[in-house]
């Protein structure tokens, strides 16, 4: 059973960001994962991350690649994966203006894979490269191109048909949304403002079944209850069914975190 941490830090303090890894890699989660919306630039947080463990792997869940040119992300990657071997994924996603995702990914990772870094060799092991990849055309592109995929926003269904796309040689590393103790306007929060604001998202969920009832008025209680899953057994089983579905790796996204979160948490790991 493979299992990390996944948040934000936006907005914390780097004492914080620092503690919160130490505290993952002393609870025995195998990773930790972070978005990139407005906070520090992905691979400078990457590199606290890393600086602050030992042993724990950390992953850009995911770097956006609008944010900078493909020889900008090929350049960290490659100086993260030659100081810390084998602790980074590299996760990258996000949107162009103007442009289609799936036309404007591949163009990035083109860009990145013929970049000339002659002072910067490829370290060994090279560093995993995933693609946020929701839809039939990405997750293949995640195949064809990168090491495998980090859905994000998804139930057990939605890993199935991704390894299904993928393959069995791909990383499927699967995030998953959980509250501890019943909270429930902070589930119907978090859903609320992914399907009122993500049209990526509202089309996978339509993909996967729900309609338009259930995407309306910040998602039904079948929606909610298929993305976050409810106390310490709920986490539990639901951990399962990804892995069950095919995912190699779940990553767990804590609403409502209260000081014990992650040590509550740790009691799930085997």
């Amino acid at each position: 059973m493979s299992v990390g941490i996944w948040r934000f830090f936006d907005g914390a303090p780097v004492g914080e960001l620092r503690e919160t890894a130490a505290e993952v890699e002393e609870l025995g989660f195998t990773s930790i994962w972070f978005g990139e919306y407005a906070g520090r630039e992905a691979f400078t947080q990457a590199a606290l991350l890393l600086a602050a463990t030992s042993r724990l792997t950390v992953a850009t869940g995911v770097a956006r690649f609008d944010q900078r040119s493909p020889l900008a992300a090929e350049g960290a990657i490659r100086a993260l994966g030659e100081a810390y071997p084998g602790r980074f994924v590299a996760g990258l996603g996000g949107h162009r203006p103007g442009a289609r995702p799936l036309t404007a990914l591949r163009e990035y990772l083109d860009g990145m894979d013929a970049a000339e870094l002659p002072g910067l060799p490829q370290p060994s092991p090279r560093p995993r490269r995933v693609l946020a990849a929701l839809g039939p055309k990405l997750l293949d592109l995640a195949a064809e191109r990168a090491d495998g995929a980090h859905p994000y926003f998804v139930p057990p269904e939605h890993t199935a048909m991704a390894r299904e796309r993928l393959g069995p040689g791909k990383y499927l590393a699967v995030e998953q949304a959980v509250v501890l103790d019943p909270a429930p306007e902070a589930a119907r929060e978090h859903v609320g403002l992914y399907v009122s604001q993500a049209r990526h998202h509202q089309q996978n969920l339509r993909r996967l079944g729900f309609t338009d009832a259930d995407l309306a008025d910040g998602g039904s209680d079948r929606l909610v209850d298929a993305i976050v899953a409810t106390g310490e057994q709920a986490a539990a089983n639901r951990i399962q069914a990804h892995l069950d579905a095919g995912a190699d790796h779940v990553c767990l996204q804590v609403l409502a975190r209260t000081p014990d979160s992650y040590r509550r948490l740790a009691t799930l790991l085997p």
